[in-house]
This record gives C-alpha cells, sequence and structure tokens, in this order.
C-alpha cells in the first residue's frame, strides 16, 4: 500500500493539490493499493462514492485569510488515528512538510518503510504574508528544513527548485521528479475546442484572449499583469481569471480603478477539469509572471492545449520556457512586460507557431511520469530495505 499525503486535496484546488490526486488515481490504475490521507474540507464527502481509491479525512478547521485552505487536526478524531495506525504501508510520500508531513513520518518511523518528500512551495512568502515577526517566520522555514532533512529521498519538480531548498538551508540530496498534466488532447480537436468556447465566452475575433489561471493572491504578480494592461488598455484584448483566494475583493477593486472592467472578467474557481481545459485551448496567452511559483502546473496545462506563457526571466517558474520557441519571457518589469504583449497581440502566427512547440515540449502526460514514479519508488524500497538490514520472507 502506497500513502499519498498532503495538507489539501480536491475540492481545494491547487497544483500541489491536484499533484496529489493525479498520483493517487494513476497509482491506482497502474494496480497499486493507495490512500490519501489529508484533512476534511467542505464537499468532500461525495468523494466516498465517485473515487476510486480511498481519502481518510481527519478534522480541520479554516486558515484565518487563506480561504479555502485549512488547518488539520488529526488527533481529535480517535477513529482516525485507530484507523491510521493500522494502514499497512509500503512506502509514503508527503507533498506537505506541515501535518500530514508529521503523519507521514510517524508512519514510516513506526512501520521501517521509505519516506518520500516533495518540495512544492515557497512556503517563506506564506508565511511572510501571515506572520509579521521575521524570527518567527526564520523559525517556520527552519521546522520545514528539519522536516526534509528526516525524510530518505526529497524530490523536487524541476531543477530550479533546488535554489529556493537550498536559500532555506537544506544540504542534502534531491532528486527532480516532473509534474505532469491531465490536460493532453489530440491536436485535431482543440480547434473545435477552442472555437466553442471562444464563442461561449463571447470573444470577439478581432480580440486576443489571455488567460491567468491560479490563486488570486498578491504574492502571485497579479497587481503586475493588471498594471502592465492598464498601459495598452487600448489595444484589442480581453483576460480571463480563473480561481479564488484572499485578494479577489482588491483585485476587482483595482480592475475598476485602472479601468479595466471591460477588459477583464473573473470567473471564479472552476472544478470541471474539460471544462477548464477548453478555456485553456480557447486562450491565445497565458500570463504568468509569478515569481513565487516554484513549477506551476497551471503553465504545463495551457502548454497541452497550444496556449504559450509570458513569464518573468530567472524566476524559477520559468526554467521549463525556452526564450521565443516554447514560450516568452521578459524582464521584471512592468514596460517589458506591457510591451511584449503588445507585440505578441499583433502577431498571432507567433503565439501559434510558440504555441505548438509548448506543447511538444513542455507537456508531459501524468501517466507517463508516474510510470517513473513507481521504478523510483521501487528502487527506494529495495535500497532501503537493504540500507537497514530488513530481510523480506
Amino acid at each position: 500500500m502506497y500513502g499519498i499525503f498532503n495538507d489539501n486535496f480536491p475540492p481545494i484546488l491547487d497544483g500541489v493539490a491536484l499533484t496529489a490526486q493525479n498520483y493517487a488515481y494513476w497509482l491506482h490504475r497502474k494496480g497499486h493499493d493507495v490512500r490519501v490521507i489529508t484533512p476534511y474540507a467542505p464537499d468532500s464527502k461525495e468523494e466516498i462514492n465517485r473515487l476510486p481509491y480511498p481519502v481518510h479525512r481527519f478534522p480541520s478547521v479554516p486558515i484565518p485569510f487563506r480561504a479555502p485552505y485549512r488547518y488539520g487536526l488529526p488527533h481529535l478524531s480517535p477513529a482516525f488515528m485507530r484507523e491510521f495506525r493500522k494502514m499497512d504501508f509500503e512506502l509514503v510520500h508527503a507533498h506537505c512538510p506541515f501535518v500530514t508531513g508529521d503523519l507521514a513520518y510517524s508512519a514510516a518511523q513506526k512501520q521501517q518503510i521509505p519516506l518520500i518528500a516533495t518540495f512544492h512551495s515557497k512556503y517563506r512568502q506564506d508565511f511572510e504574508h501571515n506572520v509579521k515577526s521575521k524570527a518567527l517566520v526564520d523559525w517556520m522555514v527552519r521546522r520545514i528544513i528539519r522536516f526534509f532533512e528526516k525524510a530518505d529521498e526529497v524530490w523536487i519538480p524541476q531543477a530550479a527548485v533546488e535554489s529556493t531548498l537550498r536559500e532555506y538551508g537544506y544540504k542534502g540530496h534531491v532528486e527532480v521528479v516532473e509534474n505532469g498534466n491531465d490536460f493532453y488532447t489530440p491536436a485535431e480537436k482543440i480547434e473545435s475546442m477552442r472555437t466553442e468556447m471562444r464563442e461561449e465566452l463571447g470573444i470577439l475575433q478581432e480580440e486576443t484572449m489571455l488567460l491567468f489561471v491560479g490563486q488570486h493572491i498578491w504574492e502571485k504578480n497579479i497587481a503586475f499583469i493588471l498594471d502592465a494592461l492598464a498601459l495598452i488598455k487600448d489595444k484589442p484584448f480581453h483576460l480571463f481569471m480563473v480561481g479564488t483566494g484572499y485578494a479577489v475583493r482588491d483585485i476587482r477593486h483595482k480592475i475598476q480603478e485602472l479601468g479595466l472592467q471591460n477588459r477583464v472578467t473573473m470567473l471564479g474557481n472552476i472544478h470541471d477539469r474539460e471544462r477548464l481545459k477548453r478555456i485553456d485551448a480557447a486562450a491565445d496567452l497565458f500570463l504568468f509572471p509569478s515569481l513565487y511559483d516554484n513549477a506551476p502546473l497551471v503553465v504545463r496545462e495551457a502548454a497541452a492545449m497550444h496556449t504559450p506563457a509570458l513569464m518573468i526571466r530567472e524566476s524559477t517558474a520559468a526554467e521549463v520556457i525556452d526564450p521565443d520557441v516554447n514560450g516568452f519571457l521578459t524582464p521584471n518589469d512592468l514596460n517589458a512586460y506591457a510591451d511584449r504583449i503588445s507585440y505578441l497581440l499583433e502577431h498571432p502566427e507567433v503565439l501559434r507557431r510558440v504555441g505548438d512547440k509548448a506543447s511538444a515540449t513542455i507537456s508531459r502526460s501524468w501517466e507517463n511520469v508516474i510510470d517513473e514514479v513507481i521504478l523510483r519508488y521501487r528502487d527506494l524500497q529495495a535500497s532501503y530495505k537493504l540500507r537497514h538490514g530488513i530481510i523480506v520472507p
């Protein structure tokens, strides 16, 4: 039995939750017994009959000012803890260093099995948003690093993420294991999806459809996007924004303040993955100037639908971009970003060419990724037993 541990899981949507979900789904599809360990979330009860693998949830409370995220309290449920202690894992994989990470570590220690920990996020920036004490933030980062130091293997989703881990103080070995995406679609189907969704969204023939998908939080550099668009608001474009987060109300206010209310549409959270796939297909350019993200799934998902991304040069997230080949990069400068958007609005043939290359080079299926993961799991299990002198009967 493999354990997938994360502090959030659909219906809460972000890149790490979707990663955990795809790990569980494809491990199950490949014939493995898999269990997901995660906090309770509202509207999650329906998954009992919907999902083909078990999801074990424990009590949680909302995290202030970080909706829809929740803080898990597993020890408040003796029933959950009894059930958890009976689970006979072969390997546990933690996608989060907090509550579920601690549960994964406890299972690994008790059962003498390997623990893999994947480093997904720039946690320091999350802490700094909510905690004003630098000393406390530093302590929280050190606590995270202590967790990763206890893992048998530390994985990162792309090579550039290593610099963040080193900056936080981690000195151990890391393994790069890429994320996949579940949006692969044959090219001949994408054009019809694109046409239908553009008509549904009301995109005019002369308009370029811009897209942002992600948490609506300032750390994603959303203000940068809006300020850049305000510089070229006489151009024919329409930005659609998908997601939710603590900054939704302030983002709406900024859109009004900049006079972009007729150029920007906020679609809210979209749980229907098929609909989101069609929106990605309809877009011409994906705007993602985030300096906060490590290896954003949304960029890979857009690429799968032949939509290239415009990102910031030397950001961790932009490692997958070959400039003007499978995506676009600019300096972290408002005018440069606005100028590049303006240029691309006038050169749709460049968007199409680069979008095709993005699909060919950035997009990788989750099934393909999980085939690699299974081999890595097996290798780690074998080396763990050898290292610890565990004799298999």
